[in-house]
């Protein structure tokens, strides 16, 4: 594992530090403007990703023809990395920029590569992703909804997707559907572009434990898509997710450097409270600083693979368990450093962080379920990295394996 970067990648690093210094709005340290209401939120959003968009700070991985720079995993893991030095937002088309470009690099036509891959770079157009389903979320090969033959050619698709995130604001979706609902679950299913404007779209925001609202319920109802929003070919959509996938879990900068700032402000809090007179306290602040930086040594190693041309395996799943099981042992902790202001939330009196780590904890309970359960993730470890014996599971009702 080579850690020690480039010339050329510690010139890269400056010019975005020297470019954030100049572009970030708010003080050193600080946190950007906080927006009672998520329209409001997604606007400022939109305007901040086209500013980094305008600067080549958004996609550089991507190739030079269609609006990125032709740079590697490190130079993208140094933007993501410095973005959440500075405490950036997220990138609003986020799913876009990481999960459907590269899918379209993979799999799209050329045709579908220049009409869509552009607009996502600096916001133009959001998209979504609509994969999970009520009865189908980490067991993704058991996704029902169904992608029909028209009669002009094109498809008509039916069906319900949940936890589409910003999918009110999506312009488009990557959607999973199944063509042959006679053939094993992976091989009957197609990927499409859906538009999110079209007749029979509907979307409903579902509140969340923090109050937030980016998730939602989307129904297809009779939606017809046209057969060049096929992406790849019919019955290939496992592979085409794939690819989708597979971004999702082996490297993880910004919620790296994020834990990293966690960890060094949880420190300081609980200097600030006295809760570091606790020896056990203490001895959690210790294993929090060693769960972050095994993080850190997991990440480095997914990226040395990827620069050296190696593809990521079904080892990613380890990156993705630990740093989660490590964030909601460390949010746990900060409930027990807040002690008594722990129940409070933004506003109140005596709150350290003013609600911060409150919201903090709820959010990454979530972080176990996202990207594919924490369950699914020790199959995937025990079964494919350690080679143990397939799990065995019950049978349906009606017949079918669940697996």
């Amino acid at each position: 594992m080579d850690l020690a970067p480039s010339p050329a990648q510690e010139r890269f690093r400056a010019e975005l530090r020297d470019w954030l210094a100049t572009a970030v709005t708010w003080g050193d340290g600080d946190r950007p403007p906080q927006f009672a209401d998520l329209d409001d939120e997604v606007a400022f959003l939109r305007q901040w990703q086209r500013t980094l968009a305008g600067g080549g700070w958004v996609g550089v991985h991507w190739p030079s023809e269609y609006g990125g720079r032709g740079l590697g995993p490190i130079e993208s893991f140094i933007v993501a990395e410095e973005l959440a030095r500075v405490r950036s937002p997220e990138l609003v088309g986020r799913i876009g920029v990481n999960l459907v470009g590269p899918t379209l690099l993979a799999h799209g036509s050329d045709a579908q590569k220049q009409r869509w891959l552009p607009a996502i770079l600096d916001a133009r157009e959001i998209w979504c992703q609509l994969f999970s389903e009520p009865g189908a979320g980490s067991d993704l090969a058991s996704l029902t909804t169904r992608a029909l033959r028209d009669t002009d050619g094109g498809w008509v698709l039916d069906g319900a997707k949940v936890w589409t995130s910003y999918a009110q604001y999506a312009d488009w979706g990557l959607c999973l559907a199944r063509t042959s609902p006679d053939q094993p679950k992976t091989k009957g299913i197609t990927a499409f572009a859906v538009d999110m404007r079209a007749p029979g779209v509907t979307v409903r925001p579902l509140v969340q434990m923090t109050g937030d609202r980016e998730f939602n319920e989307v129904r297809l109802d009779e939606v017809r898509v046209p057969d060049d929003h096929r992406v790849g070919d019919v019955d290939a959509g496992w592979r085409v997710a794939g690819s989708t996938l597979a971004g999702e879990r082996a490297t993880n900068p910004r919620q790296l450097v994020i834990h990293l700032q966690a960890v060094d402000e949880l420190v300081r809090l609980a200097a600030a409270t006295g809760a570091d007179a606790d020896p056990r306290i203490r001895r959690r602040l210790a294993m929090s600083y060693a769960d972050v930086r095994i993080f850190q040594l997991h990440t480095w190693r997914a990226l040395s693979r990827l620069e050296h041309g190696e593809r990521l395996g079904p080892e990613g799943s380890m990156v993705k368990l630990h740093w989660s099981e490590a964030s909601k042992r460390l949010h746990a902790l900060a409930m027990d450093v807040l002690g008594d202001a722990a129940p409070l939330w933004r506003g109140a009196a005596g709150n350290p962080g003013d609600g911060r780590w409150q919201r903090a904890w709820l959010y990454y309970q979530a972080s176990s379920i996202w990207a594919g359960t924490n369950e699914i993730q020790r199959n995937v470890i025990g079964e494919r990295v350690l080679g143990l014996p397939r799990e065995r599971v019950p049978q349906r009702s009606g017949g079918g394996s669940l697996q």
